[in-house]
């Protein structure tokens, strides 16, 4: 099932020139940053940023279980990051998925392929000290990876350097943990 909004006007044509961004959105600040990072570096005007929320069994399950009043509509989140979206950058036009189904990685390579995405952006997290000593990724760490090898588009991991230093590191297929300042 597909729940979706559109920010700005189109008529559902997008010209050739135009290049669509997806952005796989969560709870987590990492994405958020992801998002905002695809935003200002990758999505200019014209173009279509799509936010996609993947909502799985289990974090169906989560949701459900942790709240004990109702729980709030399935497109909350890409509903509120969309309207941000569209209030900082009102030139690209912004659309917000949100799809409940199997596993992550088989969706994402299914709406890559469906929307014809051009950029695929992921936020990425720093894995614990002690995971890196003994060679392990995290579940996101994995997930960012699968992507990145296995998307038919540029797939990009973007994790933000922490409060001193500053800027993002880049990861695709060619380059790992590139640190890039801005």
């Amino acid at each position: 099932m597909e729940n979706g909004g559109m920010y700005g006007t189109t008529n559902g044509l997008l010209p050739e020139k135009r290049k669509r961004v997806m952005v796989v959105v969560d709870q987590s600040i990492h994405s958020r940053h992801a998002m905002l990072w695809a935003l200002t570096h990758v999505a200019n005007q014209g173009d279509m940023l799509t936010l996609l929320q993947i909502q799985t069994p289990n974090t169906l399950n989560k949701e459900t279980t942790s709240s004990s009043s109702a729980t709030p509509p399935d497109n909350v989140l890409v509903t509120s990051l969309g309207a941000l979206c569209k209030a900082c950058k009102p030139e690209v036009e912004v659309e917000a998925l949100v799809i409940q189904g199997g596993p992550k990685l088989a969706t994402v390579v299914s709406q890559v392929k469906k929307l014809e995405v051009s950029v695929l952006v992921l936020g990425q997290k720093n894995s614990s000290p002690i995971l890196r000593c003994l060679g392990g990724m995290s579940s996101t760490e994995k997930f960012v990876e699968q992507c990145i090898n296995t998307v038919d588009c540029l797939t990009i991991g973007v994790r933000k350097q922490s409060k001193g230093i500053g800027g993002y590191l880049i990861s695709t297929r060619w380059h790992k943990d590139f640190w890039l300042l801005a």
